[in-house]
């Protein structure tokens, strides 16, 4: 046990249920009374299904800090999404330091980091300010070294196969 360090858990891989994983530790923090942050990178798809859910969770404030698919970097429209993308770490970085909530949640933020929106470096920096009382969930493919390195618990979510591959679209309360 680390007493004098926050709990930093990791949901990555390429299956699905990373963001239905940490969603559900929202939950059951929800059910404690306890506080938390969800800043989610990369997605912005408007009304989704965790969105209006969250709106009902006493103590559980949700931002979509992102505008979808990110183009290459060489596209103009990426300064854009890499704007959006340091406004939620700013948001997260603040509610880590100022000690707010008991979870907070950057969902894609290994994704995040992986297409350049926001540096590796910058992401530990924001988690390097939290006390112990606090417990900080990243999520999203390709997770950097660095953020597996700092994560006291890294679950990697392996795709056997998924519907998409089958023709199945993706469905409002399964995928969104």
């Amino acid at each position: 046990m680390k007493p004098n360090s926050p709990r930093i858990i990791l949901a990555t891989g390429d299956g699905k249920g990373k963001t239905t994983a940490a969603l559900g530790m929202v939950l059951r923090a929800a059910g404690h009374d306890l506080k938390s942050l969800i800043v989610q990178f990369i997605k912005a798809a408007g009304e989704t299904g965790e969105l209006s859910a969250c709106r009902h969770l006493p103590g559980v404030e949700i931002v979509q800090a992102g505008l979808g698919f990110v183009p290459d970097k060489t596209n103009p429209a990426f300064a854009a999404h890499q704007q959006m993308a340091q406004e939620g770490l700013k948001k997260a970085t603040a509610a880590i330091a100022d000690r707010n909530y008991d979870l907070v949640v950057m969902d894609e933020i290994c994704l995040a980091v992986t297409k350049g929106l926001i540096t590796e470096e910058a992401v530990m920096e924001s988690i390097h300010n939290a006390g112990p009382e606090v417990v900080i969930v990243m999520t999203g493919r390709q997770a950097p070294a660095g953020l597996i390195n700092i994560a006291d618990t890294v679950t990697e979510m392996t795709m056997i196969k998924h519907g998409y591959g089958e023709g199945w679209p993706a469905r409002k309360g399964v995928e969104f």
